[in-house]
């Protein structure tokens, strides 16, 4: 059972969709989507500098549209063509992280590949505007016991915004507590400043959901065509509205990744593809999906290995298994 993973942001870098380009159907797809939401996405991934693709309103529709043409091209899909037409016997499950969603969405058909990058659009824009209110950020805590962290934290209000494992907490809010963060941590933990403008899956993103909620009125999703799980509590979405709605809220809560990987192993996932630009979750699947093979699309030159993957691994539809979970006879 292959579950597809679309990571979020953060996993950007300079230059890393170069080699991308010499792929017809990556370029044509990267084009297109640099159209709809109005950025030259190519030059994004192929020359702007770390902190051109560190602002927030480059660096989600950069990430969604890299997911996307990524996958199609491990499976040999001309540019542009719908994931519904695509997936079926291909991807039982798919999930991403943070903004990740909105290309998950998009592979399990609930937006067409133009509503994942208009939201997307919105939201990076939106988000940015938020961020630049208040002075804030995030700083990842690894290691450390994780109820004396969480307590540290809070004693510094501060929000564990995203929960990737036990070991591993993005802690988000102002400056100077996540100064006092890195001064003085938990005991056996390691602070890590994040390359991001703001504190995302916090209250301080309050007025992005405001304008994310109003572009998302604007559609009509589609139902899910497999397995989608969503950030807030690892579960599978009961609908398109549903998963519209998730999409939306999800920018002021915080990131329950931990609780996907749980579903994907009770799920019984037995491979894990992270798109472009892979890396992150494939390494937190490591470390706590034991037994999961993994591949990272890095560049094209892991294509053969994703490929090999896909065939070896993608089974029955994961939606009908979960089904069976939550109605057992």
């Amino acid at each position: 059972m292959l579950v597809v993973a679309c990571p979020g942001q953060g996993a950007q870098s300079p230059g890393m969709l170069t080699p991308w380009l010499e792929l017809p159907g990556f370029a044509a797809d990267l084009a297109h989507a640099g159209d709809v939401v109005g950025l030259d996405l190519v030059g994004h991934g192929t020359t702007s500098s770390a902190e051109t693709i560190r602002d927030t309103a480059v660096a989600q529709p950069l990430l969604v549209a890299s997911a996307l043409a990524s996958l199609r091209v491990v499976l040999d899909a001309p540019a542009g063509t719908p994931f519904a037409q695509l997936t079926a016997g291909a991807v039982d499950v798919v999930a991403g992280h943070s903004v990740g969603e909105l290309g998950a969405a998009a592979v399990a058909g609930v937006l067409t590949d133009d509503e994942a990058l208009t939201l997307v659009a919105v939201r990076g824009s939106a988000m940015a505007r938020a961020a630049a209110v208040t002075p804030t950020g995030m700083s990842a805590v690894l290691g450390g016991d994780p109820d004396e962290v969480l307590a540290r934290l809070a004693a510094l209000d501060l929000v564990p915004a995203n929960v990737n494992s036990s070991g591993q907490v993005v802690a988000a809010g102002e400056l100077p507590a996540l100064a006092a963060l890195a001064a003085d941590p938990p005991a056996r933990a390691r602070i890590i400043p994040l390359q991001v403008a703001g504190a995302f899956h916090t209250r301080h993103m309050a007025p992005a959901v405001d304008e994310l909620a109003a572009a998302a009125g604007r559609v009509t999703p589609g139902a899910p065509t497999l397995t989608l799980l969503g950030n807030a509590d690892g579960a599978a979405v009961a609908s398109g509205e549903d998963a519209l709605a998730r999409l939306v809220a999800q920018v002021a809560r915080p990131v329950r990744w931990d609780l996907c990987q749980t579903t994907l192993a009770d799920l019984g996932v037995t491979a894990l593809l992270e798109v472009a630009p892979g890396g992150v979750l494939t390494g937190l699947a490591r470390r706590t999906l034991p037994g999961v093979e993994t591949v990272a699309l890095k560049t094209p030159a892991d294509l053969d290995a994703a490929r090999d993957l896909v065939r070896r691994h993608a089974g029955p539809a994961a939606s009908q298994d979960l089904t069976a979970q939550e109605n057992p006879s």
